[in-house]
């Protein structure tokens, strides 16, 4: 009993934690461009990458100030979506999930390369940039607190409480474009691009906009990732984390503003209790060894993640918010 209470206070931490806000913010990002606008971006982790290394190379590398890091991070974000929107937003949507993908692979692939060495020092990547953020912190970063039954640093509690003060504006931003004109026109290219045409709106560029505007709080997810671990390593950025982003997105619901946000911290609670809660029953002898050893669990709750997302798919496929309808894209 003792263990499975541990497990459900480590998983309470992981949903409140800057992981559950990092993909928290993805996520967020993605229903601007999937859920309201219909655009299919399969490379939201590389948005995060550059906000992240944004700040790292900034304060690390060329000697900058904090604020400075964050602001080229932002800059390099929508430079991106520019790169990315020009020439294939006029296209079919699978066009702009075939180059956000590649894209985003590329860019990981050459942060880790031994030509950008002197820049991201490749594999080994960036560390100690986020110094001037903690010492922001009302109280010592460097002690430990008590917290819904587990221990947190105070520099984890300084990261946590100001990244979910971004997902509260995020949402509260989004909540507020939605009902405005714009987020009407956005939400009718997603349902229909052509009528939003034929009434004279210029749907390409309202479908950059939203690309960038995702981009952007992408950017600022990877950002709080980079400040809670302390570094910036460019195998920290795999396309997984984009999927994982959807996965969040697709268990809140689409279209729906808190739906990203509740899905990524269940999506967070499930992944560590299952890691958790896995490893507590080998060592207790509930599971056998051979069945289950402890170095398969990292893969196992993955598969378990996977097999619910599947069921919620057959029996709920607009996610615990959602509308069914939001979910019926008109990829063309």
């Amino acid at each position: 009993m003792s263990e499975l209470i541990d497990a459900l206070a480590i998983a309470g931490k992981a949903a409140l934690g800057f992981q559950a806000i990092f993909f928290a913010l993805l996520a967020i990002g993605i229903n601007v461009q999937f859920g309201y606008t219909g655009l299919l971006n399969f490379g939201q982790i590389a948005f995060a990458m550059l906000g992240g290394f944004g700040i790292a190379i900034s304060v690390s590398k060329w000697g900058l100030d904090f604020w400075v890091g964050v602001a080229i991070g932002l800059a390099a974000a929508v430079v991106l979506a520019l790169l990315l929107g020009l020439p294939t937003l006029r296209l079919r949507a699978d066009y702009l999930a075939i180059v956000t993908i590649a894209t985003a692979e590329g860019l990981r692939l050459l942060f880790r390369s031994v030509s950008a060495t002197p820049v991201t020092n490749g594999t080994r990547g960036i560390s100690d940039f986020n110094g001037q953020f903690l010492e922001l912190a009302p109280w010592p970063t460097n002690e430990r607190y008590r917290l819904l039954g587990t221990s947190w640093s105070g520099g984890e509690l300084w990261v946590a409480l100001v990244g979910w003060l971004l997902v509260a504006l995020a949402c509260l931003l989004i909540w507020a474009l939605m009902r405005s004109p714009w987020g009407r026109v956005v939400r009718s290219i997603r349902e229909d691009e052509d009528a939003v045409r034929a009434l004279g709106k210029n749907v390409y560029v309202y479908k950059m906009q939203a690309l960038v505007f995702g981009g952007i709080l992408g950017a600022l997810g990877g950002m709080v990732y980079a400040v809670g671990t302390g570094s910036a390593i460019p195998d920290q950025y795999q396309n997984a984390n984009t999927f994982l982003a959807y996965a969040a997105l697709i268990l809140g619901g689409a279209a729906r503003v808190l739906g990203p946000v509740v899905g990524a911290m269940i999506l967070l609670f499930i992944l560590q209790f299952a890691d958790t809660g896995l490893r507590a029953l080998i060592d207790n002898g509930v599971i056998p060894e051979g069945l289950l050893t402890s170095t398969d669990v990292a893969q196992i709750r993955f598969v378990l993640v996977g097999l619910g997302l599947m069921l919620l798919l057959v029996f709920r496929p607009q996610g615990i918010f959602g509308d069914r309808r939001e979910v019926m894209l008109d990829a063309r």
